[in-house]
């Protein structure tokens, strides 16, 4: 977070110095599937409940994150990418995210989408301990005339098949 920070300013001073008009996208917690050679951090996070029983290690130290989450899918964050370079009167920054889930709702969801996944059941879930960070309000972006298409059951359905494609699950 701190890199993508002062690249941003880095960015922005760079503009301010030489005339350019920058519009910068900021996602929220990327979710869907990937092509990289390597397991993303966003998704890796995301998926913690998951990847508990799959790893040796486990994800639990990334519990606290998930208490209240924001997320996008990968190709929401690509759209809304084209749909700011098409519109030239944008300006300024844009937070990107289509939906915030708790910890709890993501338990629930995924227990009864994946049952044969072993998802913490929600009780043992209740003593995770975190910061609650606000969700990221996407209003500007809304109000710019884009629209979300993909929702939390498109993003978890896809990061889950794209792990087991890929041999993390």
């Amino acid at each position: 977070m701190i890199s993508k920070t002062l690249t941003e300013r880095a960015v922005l001073e760079f503009s301010e110095k030489n005339g350019l008009e920058v519009v910068t996208v900021i996602p929220s917690f990327v979710v869907g599937p990937f092509i990289c050679p390597k397991f993303p951090g966003s998704v890796r996070t995301a998926l913690a409940l998951v990847l508990v029983s799959y790893e040796s290690a486990g994800n639990r130290d990334e519990y606290p994150v998930l208490i209240n989450i924001s997320v996008v899918h990968v190709d929401d964050v690509t759209r809304a990418h084209i749909f700011l370079f098409k519109h030239h009167d944008t300006k300024g920054r844009y937070n990107c995210s289509s939906n915030v889930i708790t910890i709890k709702e993501m338990a629930e969801f995924l227990s009864a989408k994946f049952p044969e996944l072993q998802i913490p059941v929600v009780e043992s879930l209740k003593e995770v301990k975190g910061p609650k960070f606000p969700g990221l309000s996407s209003k500007k972006l809304l109000d710019s005339g884009f629209e979300f298409k993909y929702g939390v059951d498109e993003m978890f359905s896809e990061a889950i098949h794209c792990c087991k494609e890929k041999g993390y699950l």
